[in-house]
Protein backbone atom coordinates (compact mmCIF):
# COMPACT_ATOMS: atom_id res chain seq x y z
CA UNK A 1 0.00 0.00 0.00
CA UNK A 2 1.32 2.98 -0.99
CA UNK A 3 0.55 6.75 0.86
CA UNK A 4 -2.15 7.55 -1.81
CA UNK A 5 -4.39 4.23 -0.84
CA UNK A 6 -3.78 5.26 3.05
CA UNK A 7 -6.12 8.96 2.11
CA UNK A 8 -9.75 8.54 3.04
CA UNK A 9 -10.12 10.09 -0.54
CA UNK A 10 -8.15 6.97 -2.20
CA UNK A 11 -10.23 5.21 -4.61
CA UNK A 12 -8.74 2.21 -6.91
CA UNK A 13 -7.76 2.63 -10.03
CA UNK A 14 -9.60 -0.42 -12.68
CA UNK A 15 -5.47 -1.69 -12.78
CA UNK A 16 -5.56 -2.47 -9.25
CA UNK A 17 -8.78 -3.57 -8.77
CA UNK A 18 -8.44 -6.37 -11.81
CA UNK A 19 -5.35 -7.18 -10.05
CA UNK A 20 -6.75 -8.03 -6.38
CA UNK A 21 -9.54 -9.54 -8.49
CA UNK A 22 -7.38 -12.20 -10.30
CA UNK A 23 -5.32 -12.59 -6.99
CA UNK A 24 -8.76 -13.37 -4.78
CA UNK A 25 -9.39 -15.94 -8.05
CA UNK A 26 -6.66 -17.79 -7.93
CA UNK A 27 -6.54 -18.30 -3.88
CA UNK A 28 -10.37 -19.32 -4.38
CA UNK A 29 -9.58 -22.30 -6.94
CA UNK A 30 -6.65 -22.97 -4.95
CA UNK A 31 -8.85 -23.50 -2.17
CA UNK A 32 -11.79 -25.24 -4.46
CA UNK A 33 -9.41 -27.43 -5.47
CA UNK A 34 -7.89 -28.23 -2.01
CA UNK A 35 -11.53 -28.96 -0.61
CA UNK A 36 -12.21 -31.06 -3.82
CA UNK A 37 -9.28 -33.22 -2.73
CA UNK A 38 -10.54 -33.57 0.62
CA UNK A 39 -13.67 -34.82 -0.62
CA UNK A 40 -12.73 -37.43 -2.76
CA UNK A 41 -13.15 -40.32 -0.46
CA UNK A 42 -13.53 -42.74 -3.08
CA UNK A 43 -9.65 -41.85 -4.45
CA UNK A 44 -8.23 -41.72 -0.71
CA UNK A 45 -9.44 -45.52 -0.32
CA UNK A 46 -8.02 -46.66 -3.56
CA UNK A 47 -4.46 -44.82 -2.10
CA UNK A 48 -4.83 -46.42 1.08
CA UNK A 49 -5.59 -50.17 -0.79
CA UNK A 50 -3.29 -49.87 -3.53
CA UNK A 51 -0.96 -48.64 -0.02
CA UNK A 52 -1.61 -52.02 1.60
CA UNK A 53 -1.31 -53.67 -1.16
CA UNK A 54 1.64 -53.14 -1.86
CA UNK A 55 2.90 -53.56 1.66
CA UNK A 56 1.48 -57.33 1.49
CA UNK A 57 3.39 -57.36 -1.82
CA UNK A 58 6.78 -56.72 -0.32
CA UNK A 59 6.22 -58.62 2.65
CA UNK A 60 5.36 -61.60 0.09
CA UNK A 61 8.20 -61.03 -1.91
CA UNK A 62 10.57 -60.82 0.86
CA UNK A 63 9.63 -64.22 2.71
CA UNK A 64 9.68 -65.62 -1.04
CA UNK A 65 13.31 -64.53 -1.54
CA UNK A 66 14.35 -65.78 2.31
CA UNK A 67 12.64 -69.14 1.29
CA UNK A 68 15.08 -69.50 -1.91
CA UNK A 69 17.86 -68.83 0.60
CA UNK A 70 16.57 -72.09 2.07
CA UNK A 71 14.67 -71.13 4.83
CA UNK A 72 12.28 -73.45 7.02
CA UNK A 73 9.01 -74.95 6.28
CA UNK A 74 7.27 -72.66 8.49
CA UNK A 75 8.49 -69.48 6.70
CA UNK A 76 7.48 -71.39 3.57
CA UNK A 77 3.77 -71.46 4.43
CA UNK A 78 4.12 -67.71 6.10
CA UNK A 79 4.90 -67.08 2.90
CA UNK A 80 1.65 -69.02 0.94
CA UNK A 81 -0.17 -67.29 3.62
CA UNK A 82 1.03 -63.65 3.23
CA UNK A 83 0.42 -64.25 -0.78
CA UNK A 84 -3.30 -65.83 -0.32
CA UNK A 85 -3.97 -62.80 1.60
CA UNK A 86 -2.93 -60.51 -1.17
CA UNK A 87 -4.95 -62.39 -3.40
CA UNK A 88 -7.76 -62.40 -1.29
CA UNK A 89 -7.72 -58.54 -0.29
CA UNK A 90 -7.58 -57.37 -4.12
CA UNK A 91 -10.71 -59.78 -4.29
CA UNK A 92 -12.77 -58.17 -1.42
CA UNK A 93 -11.57 -54.26 -2.32
CA UNK A 94 -15.33 -53.53 -2.71
CA UNK A 95 -16.58 -54.20 0.83
CA UNK A 96 -13.15 -52.56 1.82
CA UNK A 97 -13.76 -49.59 0.09
CA UNK A 98 -17.29 -50.03 1.62
CA UNK A 99 -16.33 -50.25 5.32
CA UNK A 100 -13.25 -47.38 4.64
CA UNK A 101 -15.73 -44.90 2.98
CA UNK A 102 -18.05 -45.81 6.22
CA UNK A 103 -15.08 -44.94 8.51
CA UNK A 104 -13.85 -41.42 6.64
CA UNK A 105 -17.54 -40.24 6.82
CA UNK A 106 -17.93 -41.44 10.74
CA UNK A 107 -14.63 -40.02 11.13
CA UNK A 108 -15.18 -36.19 9.38
CA UNK A 109 -19.10 -35.99 11.10
CA UNK A 110 -17.43 -36.54 14.10
CA UNK A 111 -14.64 -33.78 13.27
CA UNK A 112 -17.38 -31.47 12.51
CA UNK A 113 -19.20 -32.02 15.35
CA UNK A 114 -16.20 -31.66 17.50
CA UNK A 115 -15.67 -28.08 15.77
CA UNK A 116 -18.57 -27.20 16.50
CA UNK A 117 -18.92 -27.75 20.19
CA UNK A 118 -15.31 -25.66 20.59
CA UNK A 119 -17.43 -22.51 19.40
Amino acid sequence: MNDDQQSPDWTPTPEELREKTEGTRERLGQTVEALAGKADVKAQVKDKAAQAKDQVTEAAATMTSRLKDGTSQEVTEKAYQVTQAAQGAHRRRGPLVAVAAVVLVVLAVAKKRGNERRR
